[in-house]
């Protein structure tokens, strides 16, 4: 089978979603245009040679709905021969069209597809597209339905992490994204958003808070200790009742921003890249995806990333560097703690606690980081990996070349 090479990948910075986000008046069609016509530009492309452009998105509704990738395409001024095609695979969705990306090119469908994501959540609201699970009791009940803040605080109290676990590496997140910032890790990547006068309205990250210390964090309240009271602590007591009780610890500064964000990676046989004059930054190793326990639902990258590796025959001792999404601080301590991960190899450049979740871009966006911090630290493969709604994980291995 062909080998699928990573030759670009590119992101906005990530603005708060909110009304007062500076990402705000740019829609998503925007974003991901703009880094469409970032990949082509950076890298001379003749558009034409790309079959398809792959785009995660999490809320399909509204200015974000249909099928925006082709949209993005016709708008970023693509050849008209190229695809677009939108999925969802929740939070992982941006990754999950990297390897669809990949997996084009690995079959020899594709000699060339971008695979990316785009999510305004200043705009179109996390949620906005509604969906069966949480509300069709044929669904719900015998899966144990809980919000995802009540399944990240069931792995903290399950595997005994503290509010003060938490809050810790929570102020880790923000230092190591300021520090990063602030040695310039992200510029290869990064894509200034301009605005329709073509004037830049965000070059860096929005939400990152350098100062952020354990005596902040511990003045927050817990986000979902009332969902918990009101029914969802004893729905998921039943599915795990070797816990005494759900430790609330989750609150929103150890839990991941929301963000708006776009991201694109550029991926290609070798010898379609050297007939354009590209030429390859990394290998797509593998990936996989995996179905995982739905009630506690955030667990899936540990498994995922087994499986993976064991596809692969490699050890995670193997793994120079992982990239975890934070969606909640006690993912990552017990993603860490399966799989004998030291802190020093992961999440190195910070993650979404400092830097925000742009939900069906994420993935993408994490992918590129470790690009880049592998050939800033001189190391050779990378894990991409994200906890993702309903139960799942998906992962990717990179290897430099």
């Amino acid at each position: 089978m062909t080998e699928a090479y990573i030759f670009d990948a590119v992101r906005t910075p990530r603005g708060k979603g909110k009304k007062d986000g500076s990402l705000h008046e740019i829609t998503a069609l925007s974003l991901a245009t703009q880094v469409l016509e970032a990949l082509r530009d950076r890298n001379g492309l003749d558009t034409s040679k790309v079959d398809d452009v792959i785009l995660g998105c999490v809320s399909p509704v509204g200015e974000q709905g249909a099928d925006i990738a082709r949209t993005a395409v016709m708008n970023a001024g693509w050849a008209e021969t190229t695809a677009g095609v939108q999925v969802n695979r929740f939070c992982a969705s941006g990754l999950e069209a990297v390897n669809i990306a990949a997996a084009k090119v690995k079959s020899g469908e594709a000699e060339f597809a971008v695979g990316g994501g785009i999510e305004a959540m200043s705009r179109v609201p996390m949620g906005s597209d509604g969906g069966a699970w949480p509300v069709d009791p044929t669904s719900a009940f015998k899966t144990y339905f809980v919000p995802q803040g009540v399944s990240a605080d069931m792995i903290a109290s399950k595997w005994g992490f503290s509010r003060a676990d938490v809050d810790a590496y929570s102020v880790e997140s923000h230092k190591r994204a300021a520090q990063s910032w602030a040695e310039g890790r992200f510029s290869k990547s990064i894509v200034p958003v301009k605005d329709q006068l073509g004037l830049t309205i965000l070059d860096h990250d929005e939400t990152i808070r350098p100062n952020t210390d354990m005596q902040t964090l511990g003045g927050l309240n817990p986000s979902f200790a009332m969902m918990g009271e009101m029914a969802f602590d004893a729905v998921i007591n039943q599915r795990y009742p070797e816990v005494a009780r759900v430790n609330h610890v989750h609150t929103p500064g150890n839990s991941s921003g929301i963000v708006d964000g776009s991201a694109g990676v550029l991926i290609g046989t070798l010898a379609a890249g050297r007939a354009l004059g590209l030429e390859p930054r990394a290998r797509i190793k593998g990936a996989a995806s995996i179905g995982s326990e739905p009630s506690i639902m955030l667990t899936g990258p540990e498994f995922v990333t087994n499986k993976l590796l064991g596809k692969l025959g490699m050890e995670p001792t193997d793994i120079d560097l992982y990239e975890l999404n934070e969606a909640f601080a006690a993912v990552v301590l017990r993603y860490m703690q399966a799989l004998n991960i030291p802190h020093d190899k992961i999440n190195v450049c910070g993650g979404a606690i400092a830097m925000g979740h742009p939900l069906g871009a994420t993935g993408a966006m994490i992918l590129g980081t470790v690009l880049d911090e592998l050939e800033r630290s001189d190391k050779t493969t990378a894990l991409a990996t994200l906890c993702i709604g309903g139960g799942m994980g998906t992962a990717t291995v990179i290897e430099r070349v």
